[in-house]
């Protein structure tokens, strides 16, 4: 037996609905999906921030103690958010060599100045690459975005370094100098350590030190200035005394 099915039922749906309406529902929820997309994008690339901040403010007391215990961390599978560019060996034996370099200079009077001048600009690089390539390893923040926080916060706390390392120089003792050096390691050491495991809280820490180190240079500019006028003073006294080295007798 062939059943036949009136023209008008055929293709039309069990409950009714009309074309029309399935098209106005599955309309209405195209938006709805692209803003929960972008919200759970939003949240992911929030979520590595707090990492790319620490590790900036990290790298500018101590780039390479920052690139040795991520790449060590990421190649002894402590974290698995640490890029592969940090985990190869020549990288590794790089950043272990001048951190030791680093121990040694931050630890003797006036030398260790000269070292920051001289990483007034690696410390920066080194923050704005790092945070980079975690926000490339996440695929959640853009590179360029990451950069910047991580660079940025760098070159503050590095200046804060720089302006704390001069006011101590203008101390006769050298042990001053040692103890400040010792504390930047260990403090780097741990809160990069912290944040591999809480990130947020770890950022937290960071952004405190940063304005507590902001305050206390500026509550020690006068030093810093005495300081710069110490150095402007022993270079004029080289300067001058080459230049009457080099006079003929008489």
């Amino acid at each position: 037996m062939v059943i036949t099915l009136p023209s008008a039922q055929v293709g039309a749906h069990p409950r009714g609905y009309s074309s029309a309406l399935l098209g106005t529902g599955t309309q209405s929820l195209a938006p709805n999906l692209s803003r929960g997309l972008r919200a759970v994008a939003t949240i992911d690339g929030v979520s590595v921030i707090p990492l790319v901040f620490t590790s900036g403010w990290a790298s500018g007391i101590n780039a390479y103690a920052v690139v040795l215990l991520l790449g060590l961390f990421g190649a002894t599978g402590v974290s698995d958010d640490v890029p592969a560019a940090l985990q190869r060996t020549d990288v590794l034996i790089v950043a272990a060599v001048l951190f030791l370099c680093e121990a040694i200079a931050d630890k003797v009077p006036y030398v260790d100045s000269v070292w920051d001048t001289a990483h007034t600009v690696v410390r920066p690089v080194a923050g704005a690459v790092v945070a980079a390539l975690l926000a490339g390893e996440s695929g959640s923040l853009p590179e360029l975005a990451a950069g910047a926080i991580g660079g940025s916060t760098a070159l503050v706390s590095h200046l804060v370094k720089a302006g704390t390392r001069m006011a101590v120089n203008t101390s006769p003792e050298p042990f001053s100098n040692i103890g400040m050096s010792v504390v930047e390691d260990l403090g780097v050491a741990g809160i990069i350590t912290f944040a591999i495991f809480n990130p947020v809280a770890a950022a937290v820490i960071a952004g405190v030190l940063l304005v507590l180190g902001i305050v206390v240079v500026l509550f020690l500019a006068s030093r810093i200035r005495r300081f710069l006028r110490r150095r402007a003073q022993r270079r004029e006294e080289k300067r001058l005394a080459g230049a009457g080295g080099t006079w003929p007798p008489g």
